[in-house]
């Protein structure tokens, strides 16, 4: 085949494009990683927050079914689903600043402690993480609002 430049640059374009699509949090080495990727970008003015309903990328799999199941039976009935905010931030809206990431590890388990303020309150949220054939995920999220497992009556 001939790679002139225009191919070379169409596929030049398509390896940065896969590049640019992989998920930085999803594969990190190390649970300090995983955190530190989900809420850096929190500190970007307009950052829309991380796309939670991709369960699979931060969820242990008993919660992203939950959290799954949650969402398709809220849409069927038309109604708004169980987790109605950002569970990273505690929040429907953020404007985040200071924030402090202290991550303890043990083999394949962690803990996270994420500090930060929300429009200048104070937020202190804890996760709980695992980590699975897919990389680092959370398996809980200790928030001042409650805990994630509890609100989908998880054990």
């Amino acid at each position: 085949m001939n790679f002139g430049k225009p191919g070379r640059r169409l596929l030049l374009a398509g390896l940065v494009t896969g590049l640019a699509r992989t998920d930085a949090s999803a594969q990190a080495a190390t649970a300090q990683a995983f955190v530190e990727n989900l809420y850096r970008p929190y500190l970007a003015k307009g950052f829309r927050g991380q796309p939670y309903d991709d369960t699979a990328r931060f969820f242990v799999p008993a919660l992203a079914h939950a959290i799954d199941r949650d969402n398709r039976e809220a849409k069927l009935r038309n109604e708004v689903p169980t987790l109605n905010g950002d569970p990273f931030v505690d929040a429907q809206d953020w404007e985040i600043s200071r924030l402090s990431i202290d991550v303890t590890a043990s083999g394949d388990a962690a803990t996270a402690r994420v500090s930060f303020q929300n429009f200048g309150e104070t937020k202190r949220v804890l996760l709980e993480l695992a980590k699975t054939p897919a990389g680092w995920r959370i398996a809980e999220i200790k928030a001042p609002s409650g805990s994630l497992k509890a609100l989908y009556k998880l054990k």
